[in-house]
């Protein structure tokens, strides 16, 4: 029988939140720190849960009780950070999500662990624009080779080494618990669903 590698957790919270104006993982939407809650969101699934950030971000992670995993790879994004948690890790699954999903709801982390594939590289749910969502998805052992392809050819682009490998893709029951925040309106819009 195959065994079912372990699942770790990874928030992906190391980008420059340019478009925001400010980090996106420290907006306060659920009583604490948006990065804080979606690590504290993955504990019940996974062994481990690491913050995926930068350098400068590390040190306020680590002293808010959680773990840091710096990303090695700079300018890559989210790519980049899962390169760093497969080199951490490479034998274990990631279950990554992104900061920016204030909507993202324990149903959604039921269905898509229920739901998990270990046979094939990953399990995502497709997105709002009809294609599969790289930042809210496991990844399997079997994607780290992938991934290194397409660094090695020029991508720096999750997306589209899930498009280029099977996969399996999830239907969402609600499209909006995976809408991203990355702007002031975008924020803006979510804030109104809030009250």
């Amino acid at each position: 029988m195959f065994p079912v590698p372990e699942l770790n957790g990874l928030v992906l919270a190391g980008g420059r939140s340019t478009r925001m104006g400010h980090d996106k993982g420290l907006i306060n939407w659920h009583g604490k720190p948006q990065r804080e809650y979606m690590a504290d969101l993955l504990k019940s699934y996974c062994r481990e849960v690491f913050i995926s950030c930068r350098e400068d971000q590390q040190l306020a992670i680590t002293d808010g009780g959680y773990t840091a995993l710096t990303d090695n790879y700079t300018d890559l994004g989210p790519f980049g950070a899962l390169l760093s948690a497969f080199e951490l890790q490479e034998n274990k699954a990631w279950l990554v999500v992104a900061c920016d999903l204030p909507l993202l709801d324990k149903a959604h982390l039921d269905q898509l662990c229920a739901e998990r594939n270990p046979v094939l590289m990953a399990t995502a749910f497709e997105g709002t624009d009809g294609v599969a969502e790289p930042l809210m998805t496991i990844w399997e052992p079997s994607a780290y080779p992938a991934l290194l392809s397409g660094l090695a050819a020029g991508s720096s682009s999750a997306r589209s080494v899930l498009l280029k490998n099977e996969i399996t893709v999830l239907k969402s029951t609600d499209q909006q618990a995976l809408a991203n925040v990355n702007s002031r309106d975008e924020a803006d819009k979510i804030i109104k669903s809030f009250l």
